[in-house]
């Protein structure tokens, strides 16, 4: 099954097959049983070119699949060497099947040479690797795969920096393997955000809508000398789509929040949100005691649900908080982490799916979890990673727009605010991505991420 889903990859990224001239590297293990099958599938169904396998062990050091596969594929007719011979370096496309999961530390001898010859000795060609860049781990040198084509779900080593950055393109495609056995081991799973899974919150809306059916959202923050931020988590919320947005902030600050957004309506700080469906709370709030305190009696008592950054990260911070039944969202970057926590910022960067699991279920909220490859874990111990975003959006007022995204949403899908979260988390860092390309990662500014939005959105409908 497993090169069988490999190879109809290779047939839809790298057609016509017939003219390719492939190198196959296998090693002797499971990886290399699956390698030595795509180089069958490919020889009997495609006749490439040219077709070379290249062993990382002598034949009668092959075991278990590898050993099976090798003798089938010396009845399909293909050649196979232990070096990798000058002719083979023209080659146009090349399989990385010599390591798998199951290597233990950094990849050494024989492996550790055909690794190199990989990276360096193929210089037209496109490498695409079998489950995993061979020989990756955080210190050793591995495989730079364009592409990779893992099975069943994603690995942690895949999607977490730093080897996440040598696995190139990750496609995860199905082959059978038991959800209870996704189940049993959580920590070695971990979830990709993918468009699909938020697709139908981005489809188009009933011809007979109105700005009542998308929800209201009160974002409060502001203070004197900070109504930008509270603007840009106001102007997000809009963009995603939300009906109505009003922002509470302090009153010198009204004018800043119209200016960057007519849409938006203002009001003062007021312990009852009124007839609001959403609250976003905390972006330019400041760390005046009494606000504070506004945060956390309206994140024990409040009915609505809530999405908290910053300053109202900071309220929450060193009190015994726990979310209530509606939801709460928090968005913390690590160093706002490790206050909520009490943990050091280096032991949540090390383990950063455990540290956000174990807080999400203890605290009872949804917790996202922001840096390279952020982080969403939900009050069930679900934990989802989320492949979007570039340095570039590090940068002041990010996470502002982030909050109004999430919000936004929430307020259109109460019955699916735990896609809304995903579907916010994808865009934010996919806008990022399209911004960065045309501003360049030093230029990239937060209201840029809201101008990109659009092309996100239709990217995601796709």
């Amino acid at each position: 099954n497993a090169a069988c889903r490999f190879v109809e990859f290779l047939e839809r990224e790298y057609a016509p097959l017939e003219k390719q001239r492939i190198v196959v590297v296998c090693g002797k293990g499971n990886n290399g049983g699956d390698g030595l099958a795509v180089a069958r599938q490919l020889k009997v169904r495609f006749r490439p070119a040219s077709l070379d396998v290249v062993l990382g062990a002598a034949p009668e050091e092959l075991r278990g699949e590898a050993a099976e596969n090798w003798k089938m594929l010396g009845l399909a007719g293909v050649r196979a060497a232990l070096e990798i011979e000058p002719r083979m370096r023209a080659a146009t496309l090349v399989i990385d099947a010599l390591l798998g999961t199951g290597l233990t530390g950094q990849a050494r001898g024989r492996a550790l040479e055909l690794i190199r010859e990989m990276n360096g000795g193929f210089p037209g060609a496109a490498i695409v690797s079998v489950d995993v860049p061979s020989g990756l781990s955080e210190d050793g040198e591995s495989v730079k795969a364009r592409q990779t084509v893992t099975f069943t779900a994603p690995k942690v080593e895949q999607v977490l920096p730093p080897t996440c950055d040598r696995v190139g393109e990750l496609h995860v495609v199905q082959i059978g393997t038991p959800a209870a056995m996704l189940e049993k081991h959580p920590d070695y799973w971990l979830n990709l955000v993918e468009p699909g899974m938020f697709r139908r919150l981005l489809e188009p809306r009933p011809r007979g809508a109105h700005k009542g059916d998308f929800g209201h959202v009160l974002v409060l923050g502001g203070a004197s000398g900070k109504g930008g931020a509270a603007a840009m988590t106001g102007w997000g919320a809009l963009k995603a789509g939300a009906g109505l947005v009003t922002v509470a902030c302090a009153e010198e600050e009204r004018r800043t929040v119209t200016a960057l957004a007519p849409e938006l309506m203002t009001q003062p700080w007021s312990e009852d949100p009124g007839e609001k469906d959403v609250l976003a709370v905390g972006p330019g709030l400041g760390r005046d005691p009494e606000m504070a305190g506004l945060v956390q009696r309206l994140f024990a008592q409040s009915a609505l649900p809530m999405v908290v950054d910053a300053d109202g990260l900071n309220a929450l911070a060193g009190t015994a908080f726990q979310g209530p039944g509606p939801w709460r969202v928090l968005t913390p970057h690590p160093g706002e982490m490790a206050r909520l926590s009490g943990l050091r910022t280096i032991d949540i960067q090390a383990d950063r799916v455990g540290v956000a699991r174990r807080f999400a279920m203890e605290k009872r909220v949804a917790l996202v979890l922001k840096g390279q490859r952020t982080v969403v874990a939900l009050r069930d111990g679900r934990v989802f990673v989320n492949p979007t975003g570039t340095p570039a959006m590090a940068s002041a007022g990010s996470g502002d727009v982030l909050t109004g995204l999430i919000a936004g949403l929430m307020a259109q899908w109460p019955d699916r605010r735990d896609l809304a979260v995903l579907a916010a988390v994808w865009l934010h860092g996919r806008a990022g991505e399209m911004g960065a390309r045309e501003s360049t990662e030093l230029c990239l500014t937060a209201t840029d991420l809201i101008r990109w939005l659009p092309e996100a959105i239709r990217e995601a409908r796709a």
